[in-house]
């Protein structure tokens, strides 16, 4: 919250921005770690950290100038594999790209994934007696046929996990 961090619909986990009040001159770096806005016509979110570093914590909403910085690289994540898919016949499988206790922040991870994923869904498992809400993407042939969209989603800065589709 109180940090320089920023919410984009597409933009990697990692993009570096400089974001600059107009009416104030004030701008502030911040690291997009997340997703979101989900309301039309909103491209960004700031936390309210650098909201109130360009004088936009008050007013909650303003126009602002965007700058790319680059990328935080520390945010690329690498693929996994459930160890079952390490040998023997293709079987088919589906990426995991997070698991939670709470349905809404699945539900949140789902929506932010299906602005540029087809095929993004949510399954409910009982583990170690307690209730958790797996978001996927796709429904590949193998392992193979998954990696290509794997590697893309790990760039972007998810955890991946490839594993059984069940």
């Amino acid at each position: 919250m109180h940090g320089l961090t920023a919410a984009h619909k597409t933009l990697v986990f990692g993009t570096k921005l400089r974001v600059t009040n107009p009416d104030t001159d004030r701008s502030v770096n911040v690291v997009v770690n997340d997703r979101g806005p989900f309301i039309p016509g909103r491209d960004l979110d700031l936390s309210y950290g650098a909201a109130k570093a360009i004088g936009l914590s008050e007013k909650g909403v303003g126009r602002v100038k965007i700058d790319y910085l680059g990328r935080d690289m520390r945010y690329v994540k690498r693929i996994a594999y459930q160890p079952a898919l390490s040998d023997g016949p293709p079987v088919p499988v589906t990426i995991q790209v997070g698991s939670f206790s709470e349905k809404s922040r699945a539900m949140r991870m789902k929506k932010g994934l299906a602005i540029n994923y087809d095929d993004v869904y949510v399954t409910r498992v009982m583990a170690n007696r307690k209730v958790f809400f797996r978001v996927k993407v796709g429904n590949f042939k193998n392992r193979n046929d998954a990696r290509a969209v794997a590697e893309k989603l790990a760039d972007e800065g998810y955890d991946t996990l490839i594993t059984l589709r069940k």
